[in-house]
């Protein structure tokens, strides 16, 4: 006797033992199957930058203690990290001993830069270039922290604060900090001044 089942409802009576043999409950057709919830991907959280700040070292005789406390509010607003060696009063003290400390915090290596303040700004010149790897100029204007960078990529700045005025000494700390070495054949020129200082630390 011929079956008058189609095939579709011969499927769906098979499905449903199996189903019930297996254990398993037939969802109703008009019942869409439930989708598991999106899970968010996790945003990528940005890092944060860890660069650390650019240490300037300052120093002073008393002559030019007034000016380093008016620079050291400066470079801080810069965003420049500061190493105060003093001297912290007016009261008198010898250049070459706080010139020469700022000198070796930038020939050691422990800061990037080192500015040293006393009457004239030559005494302490003078002291600074007695440490190794210091390359220190005096600036008076503008032009000088420009040249003293460009061309012979110092690394100590001396100032006289008995030759020069509040406003021209930022001047010329603004322009010496953010003015690059020029390289090219200036660099030759400060590969000698490294390899005469060398042939007599020998």
């Amino acid at each position: 006797m011929a079956s008058d089942r189609s095939n579709d409802e011969i499927h769906e009576i098979v499905q449903r033992v199996l189903n019930r043999s297996l254990g398993i409950s037939p969802q109703p057709a008009s019942q869409p199957q439930a989708e598991a919830p999106a899970v968010p991907e996790q945003a990528a959280q940005p890092q944060p930058k860890t660069e650390a700040r650019k240490v300037v070292a300052i120093g002073a005789d008393h002559g030019g203690y007034e000016l380093k406390e008016t620079l050291k509010k400066d470079l801080a607003e810069m965003g420049y990290a500061i190493m105060d060696v003093g001297t912290h009063s007016k009261d008198a003290v010898d250049y070459p001993d706080f010139a020469h400390e700022v000198a070796r915090l930038v020939g050691t290596g422990n800061v990037w830069r080192g500015i040293m303040i006393d009457g004239a700004g030559i005494g302490s010149c003078i002291v600074a270039n007695k440490v190794p790897g210091v390359r220190a100029g005096l600036a008076y204007d503008y032009s000088s922290a420009l040249n003293s960078r460009e061309h012979n990529d110092t690394n100590v700045l001396t100032l006289g604060a008995g030759l020069i005025g509040v406003n021209l000494a930022r001047q010329i700390v603004k322009t010496w900090l953010s003015t690059d070495f020029g390289g090219g054949r200036h660099k030759a020129r400060v590969d000698k001044i490294s390899a005469y200082e060398k042939q007599h630390l020998k």
